[in-house]
């Protein structure tokens, strides 16, 4: 028989509140600024080649995808690039870093149901700063036992935080927009995956869903969330 579930972790970015549209925006934006030098779908291949490729030196971030941008632009352009551009791509990335938060539908109750029942995280990656500063706009930090701001999201530090934190993996259920970050390495793991999709998702976070897994669930939204987790005991 199952251990009673106990820890319950969250991711933030497009899970808690809006992201990836922004980035959507600033893509948008770049395209505009280099439309006389490559078509919009090639410049989106070179961008996402480039996001790719710097994964490992920049990490997650808004940080990273200004300077895949810049890189981008000067691969385009055969190193032409006019010094406006690069000047309005950095500006581009200072507006993002200081977007106001918006909370998803139903997140704030869901984060505080669950929070007199059961231990509470937000485990998210990306720039420290950045989530730093969401997470205290967000209006949510109180209600979360604690916080982990990772570099990557894998089943091996999704372990250590679970045991850290919690009574071990296999207590616990991780709930995210990402399938590759957020469900899949939580059940490899030995947890419970809860995936709530979003509108619009990074094309890096793609991955199958593990439908035969036993601990995977699929919800709509994240007011089905509490009777999920009683159903589970």
């Amino acid at each position: 028989m199952a251990e009673k579930l106990t820890t319950i972790g969250f991711d933030a970015d497009d899970t808690l509140w809006h992201n990836e549209r922004f980035f959507r925006l600033t893509q948008d934006r770049f395209a505009g600024l280099l439309a006389e030098y490559a078509d919009r779908d090639h410049l989106d291949d070179r961008l996402l080649a480039a996001e790719r490729r710097n994964l490992g030196h920049y990490g997650f971030g808004i940080k990273g995808f200004v300077l895949s941008m810049i890189e981008t632009a000067i691969e385009v352009t055969n190193e032409q690039v006019p010094a406006r551009v690069i000047r309005e791509v950095i500006e581009a990335g200072q507006e993002m870093l200081h977007h106001p938060i918006d909370l998803l539908p139903d997140a704030r109750a869901a984060v505080e149901a669950l929070a007199e029942t059961h231990r509470v995280l937000l485990i998210t990656k990306g720039d420290l700063l950045d989530q730093e500063r969401k997470l205290a706009q967000s209006g949510l930090g109180d209600l979360f036992h604690g916080v982990e701001i990772v570099s990557d999201k894998t089943a091996t530090i999704y372990a250590e935080i679970f045991d850290r934190h919690g009574d071990g993996a296999d207590r616990a259920m991780m709930i995210g927009n990402s399938m590759k970050s957020d469900v899949v390495p939580a059940l490899e793991a030995g947890g419970w995956g809860v995936y709530v999709p979003h509108g619009l998702t990074w094309a890096l976070e793609h991955a199958d869903e593990p439908s035969a897994a036993p601990r995977y669930y699929r919800l709509d939204g994240l007011q089905h969330l509490p009777d999920l987790v009683a159903g589970i005991g």
